[in-house]
């Protein structure tokens, strides 16, 4: 079937997570995506895993994660043929992203200009951790701390506890989404226009923004909001809302109302409770005391009994539970693809539905420069500039 940006040409410069999963988005609606990779060594998320362990004894599940439907260009950046390579491809490309460092590439010859006077039509995506300007600059731009600057990780966690960042790449995963979103504007404004232009994301504006509601509240109120000393869900949020024990795991209860939950767990003398300044005064006194109940229940029963009556809540699942969950399964979330070295990867499909060009995953993440000989082939070098290029080391294919 084809594909939504299947004549969309990505030049991809990025490392790590924010970059790549913003390509891998690009080439799941069927965007090319040459990935510039160093020779030997490739993206630094090659190096880099959970607990020492490697998909199929050799391949990084970080990488694999954010890499998919690419192929690899290895070449030696600094080596003065790379230009002449790079800006060829530019020449037909649409879309030239990147995460280095501000200011990194374009030491290199790599930066908005340089690509703007071989394609004016092009459109350079950069991202970085602060913007390219500021007091921040020169600090390095990680997820972690990014949350921990943003006030993400000083809301999330037990009062009585250490602040508690996301357990994931939350700054850097909303920055890939930033970066398609302004992409795919950008290209819809030079479908009407004709130019091309400059697109800028940073982490902390993005995470910031993620958290609207929470800095509105604050500045407006001028006051912040304190984390719980238990288990409720968010620092604003009164009683019920939060997570709750049972005797066999535990269950979330989201925004419901106070009397159908004390009816459930026949605890009339709870209601006292039941006012919206006290539901929030009390909030730890009450999650405490709702906690003694629910750790009767197992967690099926109970969930059992709040749905019947309408209140919203759920299970807390583990990572390996959820690949089992019947939703997950129904929506056909899980699936796998073939690579050479890591063998059978399982991986969370394209999650986005569309009638007339679904995604899909065509390739899987590709080995260091295992697609530099054809790439440079698509882009008319010859079969001896190609040897001698790789003879001398500017460019490497995968071995």
């Amino acid at each position: 079937m084809p594909k939504a940006l299947q004549d969309v040409t990505v030049l991809d410069f990025t490392h790590l997570l924010q970059g790549p999963f913003a390509t891998q988005l690009l080439g799941d609606m069927g965007a090319d995506i040459i990935k510039v990779e160093r020779p030997g060594q490739g993206d630094l998320f090659r190096t880099m895993t959970f607990k020492n362990r490697w998909v199929g004894g050799t391949e990084s599940p970080n990488f694999l994660a954010w890499n998919r439907n690419k192929r690899s260009l290895a070449i030696d950046l600094k080596a003065p043929e790379a230009k002449e390579i790079l800006y060829r491809i530019a020449e037909k490309a649409d879309v030239v992203i990147q995460n280095f460092r501000p200011g990194v590439l374009a030491k290199l010859g790599f930066g908005y200009e340089d690509f703007k006077a071989v394609n004016p039509r092009i459109i350079y995506c950069s991202g970085s951790g602060y913007g390219d300007s500021g007091p921040y600059v020169a600090r390095p731009g990680q997820d972690m701390l990014i949350q921990g600057l943003t006030g993400l990780a000083a809301a999330t966690g037990r009062g009585d506890g250490a602040p508690t960042p996301v357990g994931s790449g939350f700054a850097d995963q909303i920055g890939a989404m930033n970066m398609v979103y302004g992409i795919l504007s950008a290209l819809y404004w030079r479908e009407r226009s004709g130019e091309g232009q400059e697109v800028k994301v940073d982490l902390m504006s993005g995470l910031l923004q993620h958290q609207h509601q929470e800095m509105l509240w604050v500045m407006n109120f001028e006051e912040n909001l304190e984390r719980p000393h238990s288990s409720i869900g968010h620092p604003g949020m009164d009683a019920p809302f939060g997570v709750y024990p049972t005797s066999d795991g535990w269950v979330t209860i989201a925004m419901s109302p106070y009397k159908k939950l004390i009816g459930v767990l026949d605890r009339p003398d709870l209601l006292v409770y039941d006012e919206p300044q006290l539901l929030f005064d009390k909030r730890d006194e009450i999650w405490a005391k709702i906690a003694e109940e629910t750790r009767k229940w197992t967690a099926a029963d109970l969930l059992d009994a709040m749905l019947a009556v309408d209140i919203w809540c759920g299970e807390i699942k583990r990572h390996l539970d959820v690949v089992d969950d019947p939703q997950v399964r129904h929506n056909g979330l899980i699936t796998t693809y073939e690579h050479a070295r890591a063998g059978t990867v399982k991986v969370v499909g394209p999650v986005v539905r569309m009638s007339a060009t679904p995604p899909a995953i065509d390739r899987p993440a590709p080995m260091v420069g295992q697609h530099t000989e054809e790439i440079l082939r698509e882009f008319g070098i010859g079969e001896d500039a190609i040897g001698d290029l790789e003879a001398r080391k500017v460019v490497a294919q995968a071995e």
